[in-house]
């Protein structure tokens, strides 16, 4: 290829937006006529490859936006460590069909027994799958909730909220919510309620739930639409935390 050939390829594929071909197109080209490649595959190479980068950038700005504190997998998660934890059904939510279905997961347990893990892994999992995630703390989603009451956009932001594929939402119950709080809460989740998913993490089982909230009513209409369609976990093991302080089993 002449060296005018190559300047005016480089610039269509810079006007194109082709910046993998264009990383490449030279290497795989000389590849190419080493092993005789016909011109339909060496084109079909460098597609192959623009697509492969695409994704990738694609998927790394999903995870990116979703706002993950951490990066967890489900692989290094230890279920022999919480040997109570229905290893095989949590798993089988990495099909994300509870997503499409438009169900709801929660975990139930202590600080430190990894529901945050699970959530986080799983919300990696539906990013890679190109869903649209957010995870959020609920002290944050309510702080939210309550800034948008200043300049009248709760009900914008509830629908920007209501159009994520997946919402995890972590940590409801380590600090109670005021009777504004909850109103705001439950508007979101009778929004979402079989509409879009959430992931939900506490520390708190069901029945205790009105002190989060303060209000039995209020606690009854969020659990009532969020477990209905739900994948509910209870993981009553050690903290992860101390794993490394227990003392070792006879």
């Amino acid at each position: 290829m002449s060296t005018d050939q190559t300047v005016r390829l480089q610039s269509i594929l810079k006007e194109l937006h082709l910046n993998q071909t264009l990383a490449i197109f030279e290497e795989e080209a000389q590849k190419a006529a080493k092993t005789k490649m016909s011109y339909i595959g060496y084109l079909a190479k460098l597609m192959e490859e623009e697509i492969l980068y695409k994704t990738d950038r694609s998927i790394n700005r999903k995870i990116q936006v979703a706002k993950f504190p951490r990066m967890k997998t489900l692989e290094d998660f230890d279920f022999g460590f919480q040997s109570g934890l229905n290893s095989k059904e949590v798993i089988e939510l990495s099909n994300l069909r509870f997503i499409d279905q438009k169900e709801n997961v929660i975990f139930v347990g202590p600080p430190g027994v990894g529901k945050s893990h699970l959530a986080i892994a799983l919300g990696v999992k539906a990013c890679i799958a190109r869903y649209r995630v957010l995870f959020i703390s609920a002290k944050d989603l309510i702080r939210d909730l309550y800034a948008s009451l200043v300049d009248q956009s709760t009900a914008e932001k509830i629908e920007a909220l209501s159009r994520l594929h997946l919402l995890i939402i972590d940590e409801l119950g380590y600090m109670p919510v005021d009777t504004e709080g909850a109103n705001l809460f439950f508007q979101l989740i009778s929004r979402r309620y079989e509409c879009g998913s959430i992931i939900l993490t506490t520390n708190m089982p069901f029945d205790q739930w009105d002190k989060i909230f303060g209000d039995q009513v209020i606690s009854a209409a969020i659990i009532d639409r969020l477990a209905h369609h739900c994948h509910i976990f209870s993981i009553n093991g050690c903290s992860y935390r101390m794993k490394d302080k227990l003392p070792p089993e006879n």
